[in-house]
């Protein structure tokens, strides 16, 4: 009796089917994600090649990638990258994936960026994977970027993802605890970027499981009421700007008022929402001579 083959399209099918049974919140996606990934394609060419078999060997692989994924690791993890901001990013689990909220960081600095003539020196704080600062280099050219993280494996990956991306000229890596590494060289600065660990110690353990038991620590504990890291970067920026210069941070959804009482110093303190509508980022500058 003959047996049906294992097509491209059938895989799809049968994965999307099973990830929807587990409870995944977009299992067709995340079928083509890792299927592609397995197979070497971009996503595109499983649709040109939907009646094409898929071979014993790639069949095994794609299994064990899936009981990966059932088990709560997250796709960008099992694939490697994560999109954002239209780049295709590097992750490793030494880093925090990248999510679509801080892309409103990212563009408010760009617009912000954007108004000054010159050089326009940026740190990009708690650089992680570096999706901020290589974003900030590719859009501001006239920029020259210091990416500090206190973990050294975190500034790893961000070197490559500079080198992927080819601004690697324009970002200065620098391992040290928040702006400690600028403020020992007297590094004036334009602009302060930062998305610190935000989520409330006691919030650690109600977060998804994937995010949990899979990304690190270390850049999601924000101390009691998660803002233990911004208590300490904000006199820290104010120092290290230029009159006028910057800062930009963002935020939990429930912490803008609490954030603002710390920007007692700065000027044209306002708060900016994602597209949920969320208060997500706080924008402050400093006062001009």
């Amino acid at each position: 009796m003959m047996t049906e083959t294992w097509t491209v399209g059938r895989m799809l099918q049968w994965t999307a089917g099973y990830f929807r049974r587990k409870g995944l919140p977009e299992p067709r996606l995340e079928a083509e994600i890792l299927l592609a990934h397995v197979l070497g394609w971009e996503r595109m060419s499983l649709y040109v090649n939907y009646d094409q078999p898929v071979n014993k060997e790639e069949r095994a692989s794609y299994r064990q990638i899936i009981k990966r994924r059932i088990q709560g690791e997250p796709v960008a993890y099992l694939v490697g990258y994560k999109e954002f901001f239209s780049l295709k990013f590097k992750v490793t689990s030494d880093v925090l994936i990248p999510r679509p909220d801080t892309e409103v960081l990212v563009e408010t600095a760009i617009e912000q960026g954007r108004n000054q003539v010159g050089l326009l020196e940026v740190a990009d704080v708690g650089t992680g994977s570096g999706v901020i600062a290589v974003t900030l280099a590719a859009y501001l050219p006239q920029a020259q970027i210091y990416a500090v993280d206190i973990s050294e494996r975190a500034l790893l990956v961000a070197m490559e993802n500079a080198a992927l991306h080819g601004v690697a000229d324009c970002i200065t890596f620098m391992p040290g605890d928040l702006l400690q590494p600028l403020v020992n060289a007297n590094t004036r600065l334009d602009m302060v970027v930062a998305n610190l660990p935000y989520v409330p110690a006691a919030e650690l353990s109600r977060l998804d499981p994937g995010v949990r038991e899979f990304e690190p620590r270390l850049a999601l504990d924000g101390g009691n009421d998660g803002l233990a890291y911004y208590r300490r970067l904000i006199p820290q920026a104010y120092g290290s700007l230029k009159a006028g210069g910057w800062l930009l941070i963002e935020i939990g959804y429930d912490q803008a008022s609490q954030v603002m009482q710390l920007l007692n110093d700065f000027q044209e303190v306002r708060v900016i929402p994602d597209l949920a509508g969320r208060e997500r980022v706080v924008a402050a500058r400093k006062e001009s001579l």
